[in-house]
């Protein structure tokens, strides 16, 4: 990458830019959807985030300093993918990754990095025009399985499932989504709800996750 990531440095965003962002990521994933016949997996009532629910590791690990995102592995849906940095694109919204490659992950490159206190947060598509995509299968994880995120600096931080819901993009819940909890957090969005052709996905799929090691 040319650059030392092992540092401290961090990104500090006020709470009017994690609600901006919040409706940026809700409206961005919906472009382009394929029209497959059954649809993604939604999640299990079972897999919501229940109010007033917290997760705590049993030891919390140290947050990690500033580095970027390299590779995402969801072992239980066979996700295993190479991470892209991504922004917002000309419209002001997060730009999602090229539709065309399936098995490629967007982490938001303005916002925390996997493993440092705060929410980072990791996007992909659900489908494209040839089928399913990285997160297709999104919906169908369940609370207590992994997601490793691997960066380049070396590290790989893991994060263990609480909740996973879908929300509409029309009233995406922007400070619940992307909130700083105290923790290292990590959100995996793509879309989700029901879908049509004229409007593409009504929602988005939402994995919430705590780191809970390094490795």
């Amino acid at each position: 990458m040319g650059e030392d990531y092992s540092g401290s440095k961090s990104r500090k965003r006020s709470p009017w830019g994690v609600l901006a962002l919040a409706m940026l990521s809700g409206m961005a994933l919906m472009r382009n959807g394929a029209d497959v016949t059954l649809g993604p997996p939604q999640p299990a009532a079972a897999a919501a985030l229940s109010r007033g629910e917290t997760f705590t590791p049993l030891v919390p690990p140290l947050s990690l300093p500033y580095a970027p995102a390299e590779r995402v592995r969801i072992p239980a849906i066979r996700v295993d993918a190479p991470v892209m940095n991504v922004g917002l694109d000309h419209d002001g919204w997060i730009a999602a990754p090229p539709p065309q490659d399936p098995n490629i992950a967007g982490w938001y490159q303005n916002g925390i990095a996997p493993g440092q206190r705060g929410t980072a947060v990791v996007v992909g598509h659900v489908d494209n025009l040839s089928g399913p995509a990285v997160f297709y299968g999104l919906g169908s994880i369940q609370k207590g399985e992994h997601i490793e995120v691997s960066r380049f600096d070396g590290k790989t931080a893991i994060f263990e499932v609480y909740g996973v819901e879908v929300f509409s993009k029309q009233d995406f819940p922007g400070a619940r989504v992307y909130g700083d909890t105290g923790f290292a957090e990590l959100r995996v969005i793509t879309c989700g709800g029901g879908y049509t052709k004229s409007n593409g996905y009504s929602g988005n799929v939402v994995v919430f996750a705590r780191m809970v090691r390094t490795a």
